[in-house]
């Protein structure tokens, strides 16, 4: 991803929503590493929905007959991520 169109969004571990955006992975692991965080740390595209951005790039298979379905199902778009986005694992505030 183009680091201008990217932020970096950590969910911790146990938790339901993000608990921090930042633009720069260096920013971000400041915080994770201070606070001693366990989550994971992923690069979204700016102004466009994940599921789109997939789709874009052939990341997301569209051709599969169940993904005909999901393509409509709002709570599958809203929910949308792919192991393509950049990301990384961390336990305890260190990158795993």
């Amino acid at each position: 991803m183009n680091p201008d169109s990217v932020v970096w969004i950590f969910h911790g571990s146990t938790g339901r929503f993000a608990g921090g955006v930042f633009r720069t992975v260096e920013r971000a692991e400041d915080w994770i590493h201070r606070n001693c965080l366990s989550g994971v740390l992923t690069a979204y595209p700016v102004d466009v929905g994940v599921m789109d951005w997939a789709i874009e790039r052939n990341f997301f298979n569209v051709e599969k007959a169940n993904n005909a379905v999901k393509l409509k199902d709002p709570e599958f778009i809203a929910s949308f991520t792919t192991a393509s986005q950049e990301h990384f694992h961390y336990s305890d505030g260190k990158r795993a």
